[in-house]
């Protein structure tokens, strides 16, 4: 999907060589790299590049994906990966959505935000939807401006309290449907064939490899 207009144009290609992580979490800098892995490309965080993190002002995944992808890239002078993800909760009109790692707090506190979710919860009353999904959008771009993006979905019941302690953020709250335990119980390798960021991939990579 391009972002450059409304034009249909072909999808740009990427090319081996290094590529900026645009981001500081290490559990997602690790995920995306582990992702990566196969496609002759060389992670670089952009922590490791001393870069700042843009404050995210989009409305929307795309548009916070898209700003953070797009910074590291122009200060980088390398193409940029940089994701936008979150847990957005039906009884809740879909929050903490675009919020998800702000309800975490500024010491990224998840057991403090998964609490709030459950709380939040709870003050709808017992008839409450646990129905969820996480969204993730990649916004891919080169340091001449161009961007591409895709977007990615897992739908799945929240469970309370958390379980397991692999995944990272909400991910011990989070069982995708079809599945018996949470994303936090999960060996990374199956995560990786249902996640939201593995749906996002799957497309990136169809594209751009």
């Amino acid at each position: 999907m391009s972002g450059e207009g409304d034009t249909p144009q072909a999808i740009r290609k990427l090319a081996p060589g290094k590529l900026v992580i645009a981001s500081h979490n290490k559990g997602k800098i690790r995920e995306i790299a582990e992702l990566l892995a196969p496609y002759g490309v060389t992670p670089v965080s952009a922590g490791d590049l001393d870069l700042p993190e843009p404050e995210e002002t989009g409305t929307t995944f795309v548009a916070n994906a898209e700003l953070k992808a797009m910074q590291a890239a122009d200060l980088s002078g390398l193409p940029a990966l940089a994701d936008d993800s979150g847990l957005c909760v039906e009884a809740l009109n879909n929050e903490p959505g675009i919020f998800s790692a702000r309800w975490a707090g500024p010491d990224k506190d998840f057991r403090f935000a998964m609490e709030r979710v459950e709380r939040e919860l709870g003050e709808k009353g017992p008839e409450a939807s646990r129905g969820a999904h996480f969204v993730c959008a990649l916004a891919l771009a080169w340091p001449d401006g161009h961007v591409e993006w895709f977007e990615g979905r897992v739908d799945g019941t929240l469970v309370w309290p958390p379980r397991g302690d692999k995944g990272f953020g909400y991910d011990p709250v989070f069982q995708p449907i079809g599945e018996d335990i949470t994303f936090g119980e999960m060996d990374p390798d199956r995560k990786h064939a249902m996640s939201h960021r593995a749906d996002a991939f799957r497309q990136m990579v169809a594209a751009i490899f």
